[in-house]
Parts: C-alpha cells; sequence; structure tokens
C-alpha cells in the first residue's frame, strides 16, 4: 500500500507536514511519496491526509492509478460541466 504524487503536484508543501508517518520528501521536479513509510494513513485518519489537504486535483493517486482527489473533488464541479461553468463565468 502506498500512494504517489505524480507530475501535477506545484510543490506547495501543503502535505509535507500532514503526513503521520513522514513518508512525504520534498523533491524535484515535485514532492514524492516514501513507499516503504506511507501507510495511506490507515489506522491513523478516515482518509489520506496529504490528499485532503492537496490543492490540485488529481495529483495524489493510489496503487491502481486512481486518483484519490479526483478531478471535481475540490470545486463540486463535474470536469463534464468545466466549459459551461466558464463560459458562465466568462459572461458575467
Amino acid at each position: 500500500m502506498s500512494l504517489k504524487i505524480i507530475e501535477t503536484c506545484v510543490n506547495c508543501w501543503a502535505c509535507e507536514p500532514l503526513c503521520p508517518n513522514g513518508a512525504v520528501i520534498a523533491a524535484k521536479p515535485h514532492f514524492l511519496i516514501d513507499a516503504h513509510k506511507c501507510g495511506e494513513c490507515l489506522g491513523d485518519f478516515e482518509e489520506p491526509q496529504c490528499a485532503a489537504i492537496c490543492p490540485i486535483e488529481g495529483a495524489i493517486i493510489d496503487a491502481l492509478g486512481n486518483a484519490i482527489n479526483p478531478a471535481g473533488s475540490l470545486t463540486g464541479i463535474p470536469p463534464e460541466r468545466w466549459d459551461a461553468v466558464r463560459a458562465e463565468i466568462a459572461a458575467r
């Protein structure tokens, strides 16, 4: 079990101090998760803390490649509605 931070990470430092196991590592070009330390917060928290705080949707994935914080999870706007929402905002 281990999560992974992918290239969309912007190194904002939000996740690093929250990891209960110290698995988040500051690196370039983006942060990494030490697979030997990551327990996905099981037993500590209801959800992985790195994904709960991450401001970039889809930047943290599970072992199967599924986003822990998928598109729309922060905004509440489903990805298929984004074009309509952007047009609505631009029309204001």
